[in-house]
């Protein structure tokens, strides 16, 4: 009789410790998505230009703002009333994440009301293939990214996935035709960062273009779009990774300079594109080229952080928040493959922080996730990445 007594007590503890953990994810996601929605809010609060679905780059507005990121020093020495479109394709992101993570028909509202209209503001058909500029169409000419249309080229493909609409996997097509366009045989293959300033081959339209193909193939089945995806992430490895710690450099110049600098977004696609590739083909080392760049990435992007409570976690260093999110994009796609929750805690730990410490009384965020410093000035792809991120959390189980 003992015996059944302590069975049936520890089989009820088992129980609740198992309904309690359950409880306890949810209420987590649960929060993540109420956070992403309101920096949502916050963002269109402070950011939309009036009588018009464009946003602003900063906030505070600045009417003398140019863009240090540009390929033309020319353009970027030139104010604009609006943002760039790199830094608009966040809030595509964030509203396509929202969506998926949500299943709120508002956000496929959002997105087809306002955001996809705004976004074609940007869309140039003066120059063949069709693409979008990084400025809006209605000012002078402005230079075309193969990474900025790489990202759009990624969410028109993940909403078709989300929705079957074809209208966006034409889209996504129509950015795949141009996004390959940037591709010759220089440096053995690789696609060029600018159009209009072809010097150079970066990690960041490689590696997300390996990604966009795969999941091309992924929404019809179109081997091309395969062997494309496969040939890209070969030659980004075999090109721009560092040897002597899986992480990935910037960019290889024509004549051969290495651009030595390691950004988050370049190595989180790496690890995408590779678990990626492991799902398709069950080829093994592609999943451990994927943990190989994720361990480094941990090690490289995260520092050692004690609160003011004295708890001590890794928090996302201090730099260009939107290359984090998009590195989550890759510890993600490594989660469902292999479930270390390593990597997507210390994100969680982060994000949690930062919304106490890095978010001002407009819910907008600075750049410093540990709030030790402070933004004067709020860039509009940070409050996005702070969306995407949050919803992504969310959806996490």
């Amino acid at each position: 009789m003992l015996k059944q007594t302590i069975k049936y007590l520890l089989l009820s503890s088992l129980v609740f410790v198992s309904v309690s953990c359950k409880k306890e994810a949810a209420k987590s996601a649960n929060l993540n998505l109420e956070r992403a929605q309101v920096t949502l809010d916050s963002l269109y609060a402070h950011y939309l230009a009036d009588s018009t679905n464009l946003l602003r780059e900063t906030y505070p507005f600045n009417d003398k703002y140019s863009a240090t990121y540009l390929a033309s020093e020319e353009q970027a020495n030139i104010p604009n009333a609006y943002s760039y479109l790199w830094p608009f394709s966040g809030t595509f992101s964030a509203v396509n994440v929202l969506l998926e993570t949500s299943k709120d028909k508002k956000y496929k509202e959002l997105l087809d009301n306002r955001v996809l209209p705004a976004l074609e503001k940007y869309f140039d058909t003066t120059r063949t293939p069709y693409a979008y500029s990084s400025y809006i169409s209605d000012a002078p000419q402005s230079d075309r990214f193969y990474d900025d249309n790489v990202w759009l080229g990624i969410d028109f493909t993940d909403v078709y996935m989300l929705t079957k609409e074809e209208a966006y996997l034409n889209k996504a097509k129509l950015i795949w035709d141009f996004v390959i366009s940037g591709c010759d045989d220089k440096l053995g293959g690789g696609i060029y960062w600018c159009e209009q300033k072809k010097e150079s081959k970066n990690t960041c339209s490689n590696a997300p273009g390996a990604v966009f193909a795969l999941k091309l193939f992924k929404a019809t089945n179109d081997s091309t779009y395969f062997s494309h995806g496969k040939d890209l992430y070969k030659w980004t490895k075999e090109n721009l990774q560092d040897s002597t710690d899986y992480l990935y450099f910037d960019n290889i110049a024509l004549n051969g300079n290495i651009g030595k600098a390691k950004y988050a977004y370049n190595s989180g696609q790496m690890i995408q594109a590779a678990a990626l590739l492991y799902n398709l083909t069950n080829d093994k080392q592609y999943l451990t080229d994927a943990q190989n760049v994720a361990q480094a990435a941990y090690n490289y992007f995260f520092q050692d952080f004690t609160d003011e409570k004295g708890e001590q976690f890794k928090l996302l260093k201090k730099g260009d928040v939107w290359f984090s999110a998009v590195m989550l994009r890759g510890f993600i796609e490594l989660y469902e493959i292999d479930k270390n929750p390593l990597y997507l805690d210390a994100f969680k730990k982060s994000l949690d922080y930062s919304w106490i410490h890095a978010r001002d009384d407009k819910g907008l965020f600075d750049k410093d996730l540990s709030g030790k410093t402070k933004d004067e000035s709020k860039w509009l792809l940070t409050q996005a990445a702070m969306v995407e991120m949050y919803a992504r959390l969310a959806a996490i189980n």
